[in-house]
Order: structure tokens, then C-alpha cells, then sequence
């Protein structure tokens, strides 16, 4: 799973990425428009799996993973610079879209001043323009098509006037009602306003629990009522610092904060969950692992994330969920006694936290 970092120049998007990956990147106090894209592989934090690892001392525990790309800030009204974000975007599964909400007068704002509302629909827009334009593209090759003697794909074309509607009225792809045979055909246009999106207002220090960061929190939701979109509040800042210490530190620095723990977390889940994926967890002395699925899979397909030949060769899965598990005394004998533990066939539909053995033969 990949996520892009998106907004204006100097909002806080390398600030939020070093938070995330742990790395210390530069961050600059005017707008860049060169520089490289930057990756960061970061784990999904999962008190299930911690506490799976005490109970069984793995020689191995491994994490859910999500990938960040940080790259430079969108540029309103500037399609050519703003083009190279969208390059970058358009492979990516779903946008952390950083909001400015710091008044931080050494940081200069590519719009002047600091305006969260105003920013954030800014953005949405040029996500709109850009799909627009490929839209526009498309259709003029298709045409060209045409005049060549190439019949075009009229369901394609059917689909694309139709996004073309939507987006000449400057609303984002995912506003529509369109068919799952609808968005399986939209896949390889690789449209940007249709991604799932976590919009993070990046607030001052002072201002992380403000009634004022509350408003804007609940004015961006309104904005984006009714949408794909999930917004939360942070201070990158604190973040980033955090993500710098040891956990010992981290933890005393958070404990002198009264925070049970850092927003990213929060951040890490919910980029997790927008899209619809959940865990299952396998068990034992020599891994304790979190694998990632989408929601609805059964357990033949899901055994197949583990391996091809576990798929093939499917016999049965035994299941019990973590939270049985755990009030069970964190024994597998234990919840048998109970009856929590269940033998499923392939089409069982696999639930989050689920503890799964698999049977196969090969």
C-alpha cells in the first residue's frame, strides 16, 4: 500500500513524513519546486501484535506496512509544475493532504497567509484541474481514433463524459456514484480525485488541543461531507521530535504531554483502514505476524497472501479472534474449552484481529 503526502509548498508535509519514517529530511521555510521524491516504509501500530509477542517470545515479530512518498508542494494555478506531483500521485493508493493551520511568520505561505479552508479546497481543485485535463486528452484521442477508422471503446467513452461532467462542475471524482464495473474500468486512468484521502490540519504547538483547532477540525469535515475523506489534527512539529526519541524517551515525553500515544499512530491507522484493509494474525514461536488483506476475503483467498500453495492447497482455517483469545487467558487450549475456536471452509469471510492457523495439502 502506497500513500502520497500532497499539499501546498510549506505546510508541513516533510515534517509529517520525517514524523512518520523516523527520518530527519530537511525541511525548508520557502516553497521548493525541485527535488527528488522520498519513500519511507512504516509499520502499523498493532497492541495485538505487542501483546502476541509477549505470550509467545517469536524469534520473529512482523507488522502491517504502509509506504509514504513525500514529495514537493502543488502549485495553485500552475498545471506544468503541479503535472510532476501528480505523476508521482497517481500510482499511489490514497493522499495525506497536509493543511497549514500554523501562523509561523519565519515559514513563508505560497498564498500569503494562513487559511486552512481556503487551502484545502485549493488543493482539491487542482486535483480536479489535473483529471480534467487527462480527461480532455483522452477524449481527443479517442476522437483521433475515430477520424483514423478506430472504432473507440464506447463504454470508456461513455465513462469518461461523465467524469467529464462531474469535474467541469469542480467536483472530485469521488463525489460519484459510480458501479464497482465502473471503477475496475477508471483503474488505469489513475484519476487523483477519486483516492481516498486523510486530510491532517498541521497546527503549532500551543495549539493541539485549542478550541480554535477544533473548529477548523469540524469545518474541514463539513467541506468534505459526504466524501472519501477522513481529517484529523496534529502538530508535525511534536511529531517529528518524538519520532526522534528512543522509545523510553518517547514515552516519558508523551506520559509529560498526558498522551497516551503520538497522533501519527492514529494517522497510520486511519490511512490503513480508508482503504478498506484489515489484519489477520498468525501465531507462534517463530513469527507473530500481522497480514494485511482487503475487507470481505475469505479464508482461501487470505491464506493465499501467505503463500500460493497454502491457497491451492486449502483445507480448512483454524480461527480464533484475538479478543477471545485474549479473554481467554491468552491460551489457545483455553479457548477451545470455551468453544471459541472454530473450523471454517474456504468461503468463511475473514474478520479483523482474526488468529488464523491454516490446514493444506500440497
Amino acid at each position: 500500500m502506497k500513500i502520497a503526502i500532497a499539499g501546498l509548498a510549506n505546510s508541513g508535509k516533510t515534517t509529517i513524513f520525517n514524523a512518520l519514517t523516523g527520518l530527519n529530511l530537511e525541511t525548508t521555510i520557502y516553497p521548493t519546486v525541485t527535488a527528488e521524491p522520498h519513500h519511507g516504509v512504516v509499520k502499523v501500530p498493532d497492541r495485538r501484535i505487542d501483546r502476541l509477542s509477549e505470550i509467545y517470545q517469536p524469534k520473529k515479530t512482523t507488522y502491517a506496512t504502509v509506504e509514504y512518498v513525500d514529495y514537493i508542494g502543488l502549485t495553485k494555478g500552475d498545471m506544468e509544475q503541479n503535472r510532476k506531483v501528480f505523476d508521482l500521485v497517481k500510482d499511489a493508493d490514497a493522499i495525506v493532504h497536509v493543511v497549514r493551520g500554523f501562523p509561523e511568520e519565519a515559514v513563508s505561505h505560497p498564498l500569503g497567509s494562513v487559511d486552512p479552508l481556503r487551502d484545502a479546497e485549493t488543493i482539491e481543485m487542482e486535483m480536479v484541474f489535473g483529471d480534467l485535463e487527462l480527461v480532455g486528452k483522452r477524449l481527443e484521442r479517442m476522437e483521433l481514433g475515430q477520424k483514423r477508422g478506430k472504432k473507440p471503446d464506447e463504454s470508456e467513452h461513455r465513462l469518461l463524459l461523465k467524469c467529464k461532467e462531474l469535474l467541469e462542475s469542480e467536483k472530485p471524482l469521488r463525489d460519484a456514484d459510480f458501479s464497482e464495473d465502473d471503477r475496475k474500468a477508471m483503474r488505469h486512468l489513475q484519476f487523483m480525485s477519486i483516492k481516498p484521502e486523510v486530510v491532517v490540519l498541521n497546527v503549532a504547538e500551543q495549539d493541539v488541543n485549542a478550541a480554535a483547532t477544533k473548529k477548523t477540525v469540524s469545518d474541514l469535515q463539513a467541506l468534505f461531507k459526504g466524501r472519501q475523506v477522513k481529517v484529523l489534527s496534529m502538530c508535525g512539529k511534536i511529531e517529528m521530535e518524538i519520532a526522534q526519541l528512543s522509545p523510553g524517551d518517547a514515552k516519558a515525553f508523551l506520559d509529560d504531554l498526558g498522551i497516551q500515544e503520538p497522533a501519527l499512530n492514529k494517522l497510520i491507522r486511519v490511512s490503513y483502514d480508508l482503504l478498506g484493509l484489515i489484519s489477520f494474525l498468525t501465531y507462534g514461536e517463530d513469527e507473530v505476524r500481522a497480514w494485511t488483506i482487503e475487507k470481505g476475503m475469505n479464508a482461501q483467498q487470505a491464506a493465499g497472501r501467505i503463500h500460493s500453495d497454502i491457497e491451492r492447497g486449502f483445507i480448512r482455517a483454524e480461527i480464533v479472534s484475538y479478543d477471545d483469545f485474549i479473554a481467554g487467558g491468552g491460551s489457545i487450549h483455553a479457548a477451545r474449552e470455551k468453544g471459541h475456536f472454530k473450523l471454517e471452509g474456504k468461503t468463511y469471510e475473514v474478520k479483523d484481529g482474526d488468529m488464523i492457523n491454516f490446514r493444506f495439502n500440497v
